[in-house]
């Protein structure tokens, strides 16, 4: 394994299991005070890690083997050769000393290791590389990664000795067959039999759990897991349990089944009272999580105009976002839908003709939108949004002299929410009520807006971000003040996802708590709605204040009813939770179920106390999601 040529494969082991070994020991150290540092627990925390880099390696290795065991001898020791071989290998080094650096700061804007966000950007490169280019000193970076490798590099040539070793050594091709062969093996077991790095369950909490994984491993793992069949990986109950189970959660005094088929959900909704065709403008807010806004209790200033609207509108306090990316919030409000296990609804192929708020306000007459800050091919958002009911106006449909700021992201807030004007008063134009579903981008990294318009200087960070995203709302709103449609129109506000999605627990609940304004001087007269509430809750809770009664397969209600079931929906792209009456239920991929009664939560963290699961807990979780799964699964979501 160690001979000739193959001490190449054996030296790169070596070196790979070292940069994994000191990647680890920062990234402990960067979440030292959230992770479980005891003795016991960091010898299980590198014990599995370096079992994991192993693994991860001999993937890694599987092309070079098989160019160790092809190549034959003459060309393999001939002196060009010696040097290509040579400069390929401080190459594939420096790789791995580049996805050091690379987990190093994904880690600390997620607190994971690679997953499937990482998987996500891989696939939008021009956005991501030039995000990174914005948002980090590359040029430095490379530089210093160039002399680490180089260090790795003449250190291990020269204890090595590959010179003598490896190209010296007139090792025949059954004998390079034979060695190759027990590299190649190993990486093939370890697919059939490792599908998963399961072993880190075994560490105390989730930092520590991360921390045993390898970045690598973890990438290719969530590429390769990208969709995960409820049925295969969580807990299930009968399917006619179930749904029985979910028409009585989903029943309400005014919601009442089209067919007494148990596995169709579609639903008549009246609503009484004047029927209204007010205009409703939806603003989604990149990342606008409940620990930034002064109305939360925060007492940085950051959101000091959307401070003051609270007090002006119908402002929830007390609802939750589905998820940690932009398409879980607008797969939450366009379908209603909990999140279901893997990628979001938006960016899956099979996404066309879904039962939405998009197809619904059309059939009301509306002028519905897609308006966005970015090339809507970003996430699919752009398929998603036309083939579901609305018009789509991205960054291609903005003129010159309509944008006076971007980034890799789109134009600013300012620039998007003039746009959105403008489309409202075509819409008014026409006579029409239109529904314009907006989606920011200003306060996202690399959190870069134009100059001289808020006291913190652009591209410092995230409180820059908010406090800029805040100002172009304000600046909006009191420019549309001034509109002819302003008096008949909603303005909602509400956060796609939360800022931040790394927590001690699989689904920390306050970092998904997220703001929600409703705000129409003319005609909503301002409250404080606490009671408990999710993404999904948010168009019928609209067409509610509307009046207009409806038909939908949504799992939402009207959060102002009497009869509003208080829960929300939390997850991520592999934990399903069930917060209600002060409990998270967690279902998880290991077909396992955990209860977490929240003891005490603030703005900044929340305490969990550990139980036992009871059968209704359990029954109402599985039902929520296991549902939802087979109906999306089954086409039974459609129009």
């Amino acid at each position: 394994m160690n001979r000739g040529r193959f001490k190449f494969a054996a030296n790169f082991m070596g070196i790979f299991i070292f940069v994994s070994f000191i990647t680890r020991i920062v990234l402990l150290v960067m979440t030292y005070d959230l992770a479980d540092t005891g003795i016991g627990e960091l010898l299980k925390v590198f014990s599995i890690g370096i079992f994991y880099d192993f693994i991860a390696v001999s993937y890694y290795l599987i092309p070079f083997i098989l160019y160790l065991i092809i190549v034959p001898r003459k060309i393999f020791n001939s002196t060009i050769h010696k040097s290509i071989t040579l400069l390929i290998y401080f190459a594939v080094i420096y790789t791995v000393v580049f996805n050091s650096f690379s987990e190093y700061f994904f880690w600390e804007e997620f607190g994971k290791r690679f997953n499937f966000i990482a998987v996500d950007y891989l696939v939008y490169t021009h956005e991501v590389i030039h995000n990174i280019l914005e948002s980090y000193p590359i040029p430095l970076l490379l530089i210093i990664i160039f002399f680490i490798t180089a260090i790795l590099f003449v250190v291990n040539h020269k204890k090595g000795d590959l010179h003598t070793a490896a190209f010296s050594c007139d090792m025949p091709f059954l004998k390079r067959l034979k060695i190759g062969s027990i590299y190649l093996v190993l990486p093939l077991l370890f697919f059939v039999f490792l599908d998963k790095q399961t072993l880190t369950e075994n560490c105390s909490n989730k930092f520590d759990q991360e921390l045993a994984k390898d970045g690598l491993y973890s990438l290719f793992s969530a590429f390769r897991h990208n969709e995960l069949d409820y049925n295969e990986f969580y807990k299930t109950l009968d399917n006619t349990k179930v749904f029985n189970r979910l028409h009585t959660l989903l029943k309400r005094e005014n919601r009442t089944f089209k067919t007494t088929d148990i596995y169709n959900i579609d639903s008549i909704v009246k609503n009484d009272g004047p029927i209204h065709h007010y205009n409703i403008v939806l603003i989604m807010v990149e990342s606008l999580s409940a620990e930034y806004l002064g109305a939360f209790g925060d007492k940085r200033g950051l959101t000091p105009h959307l401070d003051t609207l609270a007090k002006k509108s119908l402002f929830f306090n007390h609802l939750y976002a589905t998820g940690t990316r932009t398409v879980r919030g607008m797969e939450a409000v366009t379908l209603s839908l909990p999140p279901t296990p893997g990628r979001s609804i938006v960016k899956r192929p099979d996404c066309q003709n879904m039962d939405s708020a998009g197809f619904i306000f059309q059939k009301m007459g509306y002028d519905t939108k897609f308006i966005y800050a970015g090339h809507g091919y970003f996430d699919n958002m752009n398929y998603f949004f036309s083939h579901n009911g609305f018009k789509v106006v991205d960054r291609f449909d903005f003129k010159d002299d309509e944008v006076t700021f971007s980034n890799v992201w789109g134009v600013c807030d300012e620039d998007l929410l003039n746009k959105v004007s403008k489309e409202a008063d075509n819409s008014f134009g026409k006579k029409k009520p239109f529904f314009s579903f907006v989606m920011t981008t200003s306060n996202h990294r690399p959190y870069t807006y134009p100059d001289g318009k808020i006291d913190i200087p652009s591209h410092t960070g995230r409180r820059g971000g908010v406090k800029y995203t805040d100002y172009a709302i304000n600046k909006f709103l009191e420019e549309a003040s001034k509109k002819p449609w302003f008096d008949d129109t909603i303005f909602l506000i509400v956060a796609d996802h939360n800022g931040g999605s790394a927590g001690k627990t699989a689904l920390p609940v306050w970092r998904y708590k997220i703001p929600l304004f409703i705000y129409a001087p003319k005609i909503i007269q301002p409250q404080v709605i606490s009671k408990l509430a999710s993404q999904v809750d948010i168009v019928p809770t609209l067409l509610g204040i509307l009046g207009q009664s409806y038909e939908a397969k949504f799992y939402g209600d009207d959060i102002l009813r009497a009869d509003h079931d208080e829960r929300a929906f939390i997850g991520n792209y592999q934990k399903l939770g069930l917060f209600k009456n002060n409990i998270l239920t967690v279902l998880s991929p290991n077909k396992s179920v955990q209860n977490y009664r929240v003891k005490k939560q603030t703005l900044y963290s929340v305490t969990y106390h550990k139980e036992d699961p009871s059968e209704n807990d359990i029954e109402d979780a599985v039902t929520y999601y296991q549902s939802a799964s087979y109906l999306y699964k089954h086409h039974l979501l459609r129009q």
